[in-house]
């Protein structure tokens, strides 16, 4: 079974006229003012996982900064959802610094909704101030035993949209302050998988932190895939393709090139995530 873990859908009237949001959510329009950027909805994601072999797809939406735009997504994520049973699961975004966030987590997760995110602090590191404002939803996802999923991003290199002026410091103190939280760090968690290797103390705060692939042949060498395997482990991995970013078997493609056993290449595909999603 192949589970991508990390897709993307819109609301047709977003696609349609994408450049109607781009003054009021500034987010959005850095990530997708360029027509490059694709936006898509269920029928072209359903076409891609048929084309890839892909059995399910975790979706979600857009963490918009006005709660009325983050509710309708929400609520389109809701019906797709129920729409293609066993095809999609669903998970709730929105602004985690929205007064109405944790409201909004309450919501999805009783609209049957299996996890919160992708969650993102776009224009902001992963500071203090954000993670205060994301206590809450954490706090609802710790006591349902719901996974949440964050953007993350490697702090050196090349910049592109989207990348955050987040810290490896900061997304470890995150880790630490929501220790009993299931975290799955978007974009390899920013390489922050390596310091498993440490001695002390980090082996034991990343025991409920999982690491997805996505965006990682724009990012990573395909021999990421055997370093994660070797520091983490395959059972901490799960893949994600950022879809409409980029196709899955771009993906399984980089995952032959690492060498990697198709042992670990299912854990990796399916097997983590179907745990983690009790399926």
């Amino acid at each position: 079974m192949i589970i991508d873990f990390h897709t993307h859908l819109f609301p047709e009237s977003i696609i349609a006229g994408r450049e109607c949001y781009w003054a009021s959510e500034p987010a959005f329009e850095l990530l997708y003012r360029s027509p490059k950027s694709r936006l898509v909805s269920a029928p072209e994601l359903l076409a891609a996982m048929d084309l890839d072999g892909v059995d399910t797809s975790v979706v979600f939406g857009f963490p918009w900064q006005d709660p009325e735009l983050f509710k309708m997504h929400n609520d389109r994520i809701m019906e797709v959802v129920q729409r293609h049973p066993g095809r999609l699961i669903g998970f709730g975004c929105f602004d985690p610094a929205s007064s109405e966030a944790p409201r909004e987590a309450e919501r999805c997760l009783a609209g049957g909704l299996a996890g919160i995110g992708e969650l993102a602090f776009y224009r902001c590191g992963i500071d203090g101030d954000a993670l205060d404002r994301l206590a809450p939803v954490m706090d609802i996802c710790r006591e349902r035993g719901r996974p949440v999923l964050i953007h993350t991003n490697e702090p050196v290199g090349h910049d592109y949209p989207g990348k955050t002026p987040n810290t490896l410091a900061e997304i470890y103190r995150m880790v630490e302050r929501f220790p009993a939280n299931t975290i799955v760090l978007a974009h390899w968690g920013g390489g922050l998988f390596f310091f498993n290797l440490l001695k002390k103390e980090v082996k034991d705060r990343l025991k409920n932190i999982y690491f997805d692939t996505a965006a990682s042949p724009y990012l990573y060498d395909p021999g990421v895939y055997s370093l994660a395997v070797q520091t983490i482990g395959a059972e901490k991995v799960l893949f994600g393709s950022d879809f409409p970013l980029l196709p899955p078997s771009r993906y399984f493609r980089e995952m032959e090139a690492a060498q990697i056993s198709s042992k670990d290449q299912d854990m990796i595909c399916g097997l983590n995530a179907a745990r983690l999603l009790n399926l």
